[in-house]
């Protein structure tokens, strides 16, 4: 956690900086007039999720720094995940005026699946904000508590997995920890809710999901990992998967995209915005009571973290057979 403060900070330094260039004599009279229309951040799925949540704070912050009209629109695209919506952002021009707040998998399986006009080039980071407080749980009287003891209990006894769909990162990361481990699991079913009563009722023996599912139980779970970066606040004994499996070390992260060739001093007045929305009074509060992590990291530190986890994510494609 100390990582994400520290990244935050010089998030917040470099934002500074930015508003502060922002007013300088040295900018050109276009950008100056950023914006001058109404800005529009495309959230690919429906409301209500910390994507969504936080994506209205920053159009609130941009709407109050700038006097200009900002809006959060939701555009899932059902079987299609985020792309119809991502398609949206790469086919719209490069002005900044429409922003998509995309998932890991926009930029990353976006390129690793070959959708159509999806790479790592096709659009530009403003920042990295937040990242998903997935973890693997199973119930308090499980017979294992750690990766190791999954692995050594499943060579011998069933265990069915409960995960939210074979497409999501904490899924995928799952099954690479079972091959590499040397072990299958006995059976799994995607849920569309994965909480205390998935545990309880004996349906699933290990389940990844979101903390704010199992909240009411959470103190009564064993915490088999967590997929996120850093430790999770609210949960400091629980290690990542990534401490116990570095070269699975993944997370489910959010961040805000433009097409590529937006101008740099309309990246610069979204970044600002976002950065002081995120310092917020609501947004710790958001992230205290919910788990989701909240940062911030630039486009150069974002563009470094698609590398990398491109990199693992085709290397656990490779491993479950499907690259």
């Amino acid at each position: 956690m100390k990582n994400c403060l520290a990244t935050f900070s010089r998030g917040l330094a470099a934002g500074v900086i930015g508003v502060a260039a922002l007013t300088g004599v040295a900018l050109s009279a276009g950008a100056a007039d950023y914006p001058s229309k109404p800005v529009e951040f495309i959230v690919p799925w429906p409301p209500g999720d910390a994507e969504d949540i936080l994506a209205r704070m920053i159009a609130g912050q941009l709407q109050t720094d700038t006097g200009t009209p900002a809006a959060v629109i939701n555009k899932p695209g059902g079987g299609g995940g985020p792309f119809p919506g991502a398609a949206e952002v790469k086919n719209a021009d490069p002005d900044g005026y429409t922003v998509g707040s995309f998932v890991i998998g926009v930029p990353v399986m976006g390129d690793l699946q070959g959708i159509e006009g999806i790479t790592l080039e096709t659009f530009e980071p403003i920042g990295i904000f937040l990242t998903y407080p997935f973890v693997f749980a199973a119930a308090g009287d499980a017979p294992f508590g750690s990766i190791d003891e999954l692995a050594t209990h499943a060579q011998e006894n069933d265990v069915v997995l409960g995960h939210f769909g074979y497409g999501l990162t904490p899924t995928q990361i799952a099954f690479a920890l079972a091959e590499r481990k040397g072990f299958e699991y006995a059976g799994d079913s995607a849920f569309d809710a994965l909480d205390c009563n998935t545990l309880a009722s004996g349906d699933a023996d290990l389940i990844t999901t979101t903390v704010p599912q199992i909240l009411p139980c959470v103190n009564d779970l064993k915490i088999i990992g967590t997929v996120t970066e850093s430790r999770m606040p609210m949960l400091p004994d629980a290690a990542t998967i990534g401490e116990q499996m570095p070269d699975l070390k993944l997370a489910l992260w959010n961040g805000l995209f433009v097409p590529k060739g937006t101008p740099q001093e309309a990246r610069d007045v979204i970044a600002a915005a976002a950065q002081k929305a995120l310092q917020s009074d609501a947004a710790k509060e958001y992230g205290e009571q919910t788990g989701t992590l909240i940062y911030w990291q630039d486009a150069d530190e974002s563009m470094e973290r698609i590398k990398r986890d491109h990199a693992t994510t085709k290397a656990i494609l490779e491993t479950l057979g499907e690259l």
